[in-house]
This record gives C-alpha cells, structure tokens and sequence, in this order.
C-alpha cells in the first residue's frame, strides 16, 4: 500500500512540478526507466509467487538502474551509444516480457 501511495504522489508531483532533466543527462533516462519497469515486472512475479522481499527488490531496483546507465555510459565514451543503449532495451525488454508472460500465466492460467 505504501509502494502505491509513493506511486501516485510521485505522478501528481511530476504531473504538477514539471520537472526538466539536464540535455547530459537525457540518454540515460528511458534506460533508467526501462531497468526500473524490469524491477517492478519482477515484484510482480515474485509478489505473485510469494517469494517477495523488499530487500531483494530496493537492491534489484537500484543495481538494475545504475548497471544499465554505466553501459550507456560506457558506450557513449567508446562512441557507440546508441548501440549499447539499443542493447540494454532489448535485453530488458526480454525480461519485462518475459515476467508479464510468467503474471499472465499465474493469473489466467493460460
């Protein structure tokens, strides 16, 4: 309950604030947003599962957003940002995909 209360004060605030990202920090943004939805499609699963622990979740959240920043990182000072980005997306993509298959199966039996 407290997880959803955060959610919806954090959309008013956004929605309200209007807050601006600095132009050398806008690469990693949808990166950081795509590892953060790949963490919450797991505590889905696990939530599901009931295997959940907040522990596990705070870590997977935070390492999943800061590993697929450095990669972008790091391809940006290697010159081929826009590929590791690319990368990252399709491999966080995969898993989001992946988790939502295991929700929809858990739910719907199907």
């Amino acid at each position: 309950m407290i997880a959803l209360l955060g959610l919806v004060l954090g959309v008013v605030a956004g929605v309200f604030l209007h807050p601006t990202v600095p132009p050398e920090l806008a690469p990693y943004l949808p990166i950081a947003v795509v590892a953060a939805l790949d963490a919450l499609a797991g505590a889905a699963r696990a939530v599901l599962d009931g295997v959940f622990d907040h522990r596990v979740f705070v870590v997977s959240f935070g390492s999943n957003v800061l590993v697929a920043a450095f990669i972008v990182f790091l391809g940006d000072q290697l010159g081929v940002g826009s590929q590791l980005s690319t990368a990252v997306v399709v491999v966080l993509g995969i898993r989001i995909f992946s988790n939502a298959a295991a929700i929809r199966r858990r739910l719907f039996r199907a």
